[in-house]
């Protein structure tokens, strides 16, 4: 199959599954029959908000969910039913190390679900624990040939995480870390794992505040012949107006083709239905107006 993805693609990414039940204010480790039916209609909730941008005129071709198979299944299906672009994650959630959620079994969900893109989530800083970094690499190696193989798409999700001496060069400022450090450990990261054999069709890219290395990064995702692939910017759950800025970095740069938001679109609805301070209606319309200003954002660069 051909390597890479180029369309124009604007993902609500909403797959989180421990960190997201947080929101709803949901701590046990064994969450309750009522707490997983809350954290699925939440989810629920979230996809209303993305099929009312839909309603209002946000091209479907352009336009993509990010469920989980845990709590976000009647998401996905939906999704498939009404011919959305749908990415599923195959990552355990919350682990600093990435492997399988379903282990063996891994492209057995993936089929039956049949997303789009299948999508990873790794923290991968090229300082850390070389062994570790090994393990992960061909574990994702393997992923991204079974994918390949099968004809699908690979999204990847790459977060560098900052080594305890290197935010103590920027003296534990994250801020500088992220513009001073990160550009860089992210290239020696998209290197290393593309070395190790891991090719993605689009990388889920942290947002940079740069153009220069939006630039750079874009051009080496696609080095040795991978002219097709693509990066999207992805929200990290930061403000309107750091997102704004990490989208503008990057819009009109060839290479990047969109953006991958979650929080950010949908943290201040899902907080507030679940407190009581936001009815479903306007909750969703929030959901709504948000992912599509990020997209207007973007698309004006």
């Amino acid at each position: 199959m051909t390597l890479g993805y180029e369309k124009p693609i604007y993902i609500l990414a909403f797959d989180h599954r421990s960190s997201f039940q947080k929101m709803l204010g949901i701590t046990s480790k064994e969450p309750s029959a009522e707490e997983i039916e809350r954290t699925q209609d939440a989810k629920g909730l979230i996809f209303e908000g993305f099929q009312s941008a839909l309603a209002q005129g946000l091209a479907k071709e352009n336009a993509g969910v990010l469920t989980d198979e845990q709590y976000g299944s009647e998401v996905a299906r939906k999704a498939k039913a009404d011919s959305v672009n749908l990415a599923m994650p195959v990552e355990k959630s919350g682990q600093d190390e990435f492997d399988f959620e379903y282990g063996e079994q891994f492209g057995d969900h993936i089929e039956d679900f049949n997303p789009e893109f299948s999508k990873v989530l790794v923290r991968y800083n090229p300082s850390a624990d070389a062994v570790a970094n090994k393990r992960q690499t061909e574990r994702l190696a393997r992923l991204s040939d079974w994918l390949h193989e099968h004809d699908r798409k690979f999204l990847f999700e790459l977060l560098v995480p900052a080594e305890e001496a290197e935010l103590a060069s920027v003296d534990g400022d994250t801020d500088r870390y992220d513009t001073e450090l990160r550009p860089g450990l992210m290239k020696q990261a998209i290197k290393q794992l593309q070395a190790g054999g891991v090719d993605p069709d689009i990388w889920k890219i942290e947002g940079i505040d740069s153009r220069e290395d939006c630039t750079e990064i874009a051009e080496l995702v696609r080095t040795d012949g991978k002219s097709g692939v693509g990066c999207v910017v992805l929200g990290r759950g930061a403000d309107d107006a750091k997102v704004d800025e990490w989208l503008r970095a990057a819009a009109g740069i060839a290479g990047y083709i969109g953006f991958a938001i979650g929080r950010s679109i949908f943290g201040e609805s899902i907080k507030g239905y679940a407190a009581g301070s936001m009815n479903r209606t306007d909750a969703v319309n929030l959901v709504a107006s948000k992912y599509m200003r990020f997209v207007e954002v973007y698309e004006k660069g």
